[in-house]
């Protein structure tokens, strides 16, 4: 068993015969919270898209350069995180809040594990406020209505929603453009979404080919966006420079060790500011 100790005790609770992909997503950065069929839909994937990996932590280094761009140059102090995942280094609110440590962060999840994570390691500040909700991203006016949400964050004031990874989850585009045009509908100008969703655009045809057969197969349940139907999201909104390109892409830290190469990290990552 690949559990911690916190996620030991969940396990009673858990179904732990169906793939989750925070967990997934967990072992592919090196982590131990997760069970035997998360570890297996995750070496499945990754033979047909060997670079896994180096892509999970690619999209995890654009949410840490996108927060400290809102924090630092757009001076965001709230932050709806939503898919937030399990608990890694460099969580939403520690990079926010080192920059500014009144910074005040939801986080959202609808996974049992998350939630015990969450509650246990994403503390704050004593000048900010971290706060965990158990929703699902498809109940987009559940999420907003929560009451921890309303106490948390002011929605007359900017938010920055940070949707990393998470809306390839959603397979319809029309479902999926409607629950970020409600959430970025709740939120007032001078707030910003900061999203980044797989793509197939920068494989190669063969990998390409793979991508499709594990989603005919139902091995995997992400749903890749072309640049065309990833920019629908940003509709109406102000993108930052560089605009919508690979995560490595996105403003990326000279000082890096490891720099993917878009085939290597094929998801499109932007950040975008509501007018």
């Amino acid at each position: 068993m690949m559990l911690s100790d916190l996620g030991a005790m969940m396990l009673e609770k858990l179904d732990t015969g169906t793939v989750h992909p925070a967990r997934r997503y967990n072992y592919w950065l090196g982590g131990k919270d997760n069970f035997a069929v998360d570890r297996e839909s995750g070496d499945l994937l990754a033979k047909s898209y060997p670079a896994a990996r180096i892509a999970a932590r690619a999209n995890r280094a654009f949410l840490q350069r996108a927060v400290r761009y809102l924090a630092v140059e757009a001076g965001i102090r709230q932050f709806l995180d939503i898919g937030t995942g399990l608990p890694s280094a460099d969580n939403t609110h520690e990079v926010a809040q080192r920059i500014a440590p009144d910074a005040r962060i939801v986080y959202a999840d609808n996974d049992p594990m998350v939630m015990a994570h969450a509650r246990a390691l994403l503390t704050s500040t004593p000048e900010g406020l971290t706060r965990y909700i158990e929703e699902d991203l498809r109940e987009p006016e559940r999420i907003l209505a929560h009451a921890d949400l309303v106490e948390a964050l002011d929605l007359d004031r900017p938010v920055a929603l940070m949707l990393v990874a998470v809306v390839h989850f959603l397979s319809d585009q029309a479902t999926a453009r409607n629950v970020v045009q409600t959430l970025m509908g709740a939120l007032p100008s001078g707030s910003y979404l900061a999203m980044s969703c797989a793509t197939k655009d920068f494989l190669t045809p063969e990998l390409a080919a793979n991508w499709d057969e594990t989603l005919r197969t139902g091995k995997s349940d992400v749903h890749p966006r072309d640049r065309a139907a990833f920019g629908e999201f940003f509709a109406g909104l102000d993108l930052v420079e560089p605009g919508i390109v690979a995560v490595g892409e996105w403003r990326p830290d000279p000082d890096a060790e490891e720099k993917p190469l878009p085939v290597n990290a094929s998801i499109f990552g932007a950040v975008a500011r509501k007018p």
